[in-house]
């Protein structure tokens, strides 16, 4: 439920003092959040959990697991009461701090997709929660075939806003208004992740919703990128003017958060295919 981490404004909105930054600088834009990060964003569904396991034809219980861009830990530890045996990805030293310090007994490296510091064939799953966006796919895509073993499975997915509920819908106008984009603000997700044709591919959605207070939808919006690399002052007055819209809306303080999961589930080939004979 919040503007999209996906890639950078188009545009500076006349709301917006501050320039378009670079999606190196976004993307390390969430250490200096890492704490309100953990509390604020929303999990999964278990049954997002029940479609990866449909989808890559196993259990996620004792699979060997890489969650890359793994953040503060909010699918690692999902994937962990599956039964998953998690190594945990992450390349931001304040986003690792933190899931280090919610999930002590986890290794955590520091890295990212394109340069996955791991074995060849050493993954049973390769995980991406909200992250993939942030990967080369012409890189990204390679060291996942690399590292899974034969038949093993890399999971994609986006907690994305569901737009058919009018107050979610009317709020995108105006996170699109204010930072100057004509896609949804919301958060998106990638349906043509640029994967390798070697992978093959399925799609599911998972539809679920959430009861927060209004105080945590506001500290959620405020977590994503496009906030955190504006400035704390204009964060702030949109942030101000929203909670004033929405309490009119939700006067018990109580907000319903719906969110659709957008899973692409893509599985190497258990042998390479034969080539093709002239």
């Amino acid at each position: 439920m919040a503007p999209s981490d996906a890639a950078p404004a188009s545009s500076a909105s006349p709301a917006s003092p501050a320039s378009p930054a670079d999606d190196s600088s976004r993307a390390l834009s969430f250490d200096r959040a890492a704490a309100r990060y953990a509390e604020a964003r929303p999990g999964y569904p278990p049954a997002l959990f029940d479609a990866v396991e449909e989808l890559a034809g196993r259990p996620l219980r004792g699979a060997r697991t890489v969650d890359v861009g793994a953040g503060t830990g909010i699918a690692t530890r999902l994937l962990l009461d599956r039964g998953a045996r998690v190594l945990a990805v992450e390349p931001g030293p304040g986003m690792a701090g933190q899931l280090h310090r919610t999930l002590p007994h986890i290794p955590v490296v520091r890295g990212d997709g394109n340069r996955l510091p791991l074995a060849t064939a050493s993954a049973d799953l390769i995980t991406y929660a909200q992250s993939w966006h942030w990967t080369d796919p012409s890189l990204a895509g390679p060291e996942a075939l690399r590292v899974l073993r034969p038949g093993g499975a890399l999971a994609l997915w986006w907690n994305t806003s569901d737009h058919s509920v009018p107050w979610i819908a009317e709020q995108d106008v105006r996170l699109r208004r204010f930072f100057g984009v004509d896609r949804s603000a919301h958060g998106s997700p990638d349906r043509s992740p640029g994967l390798p044709p070697e992978f093959d591919r399925a799609h599911r959605t998972v539809p679920w919703a959430r009861r927060v207070s209004l105080d945590a939808h506001l500290a959620n919006l405020g977590t994503h990128s496009a906030f955190l690399v504006l400035g704390d002052d204009a964060a702030r007055r949109f942030l101000d003017e929203e909670r004033d819209r929405l309490a009119e809306l939700f006067p018990d303080g109580t907000v319903v958060e719906s969110y659709v999961v957008e899973l692409i589930v893509a599985l190497r080939p258990e042998r390479p295919a034969p080539p093709v004979r002239g």
